[in-house]
């Protein structure tokens, strides 16, 4: 039970830090934020290409930052089927992009959801993967991991509010 608490504590951890990121944007004041409002909802359309060209790069990172919420998700609801364990990571990328398009301070796009949801599957997968190698203990490995996940990022976030000063 107290390795759930633990899981419950970095997933609430992880998922300030993740709001910091997409709905704030870094930023430590709400006057910096940017003051846009567009919505895309073509995949992999305007917001995503530069010269003529896909630019993967934020698709790709968009997927990284999701990962950890799936791997979270998968030991919190070890039992559950595959769909209820991806449905509220695809239902938190889509709160996120509407509250960016309702206060104006992001682009709301599908290709932001689509790669946000890929990355909860992905870190699904790892879990899963994670729990068929390590057996038994493949929660408290994961907890591990995402416990100097939790870290790192509690630490940057003192930097940059030092940084800041």
């Amino acid at each position: 039970m107290s390795s759930k608490k633990i899981t419950l504590g970095l997933l609430i951890i992880y998922l300030i830090g993740l709001t910091w990121v997409i709905v704030f944007k870094t930023q430590l004041s709400f006057s910096s934020l940017p003051e846009m409002r567009s919505i895309n909802l073509i995949p992999f359309a305007e917001s995503v290409v530069m010269n003529g060209k896909i630019n993967y790069t934020e698709v790709i990172q968009n997927a990284l930052i999701f990962i950890p919420y799936g791997i979270f998700i998968s030991v919190l609801w070890d039992k559950k089927p595959f769909m209820v364990k991806v449905l509220p990571i695809i239902m938190t990328s889509f709160l996120f992009e509407i509250i960016q398009f309702v206060f104006a301070i992001g682009a709301s796009d599908i290709t932001d959801i689509i790669a946000n949801s890929l990355g909860g599957v992905i870190g699904i997968v790892i879990a899963f993967t994670f729990s068929k190698i390590f057996k038994e203990n493949w929660k408290k490995i994961v907890n591990g991991f995402c416990l100097i996940g939790g870290i790192f990022l509690i630490l940057f976030v003192v930097i940059v509010l030092l940084a800041n000063l």
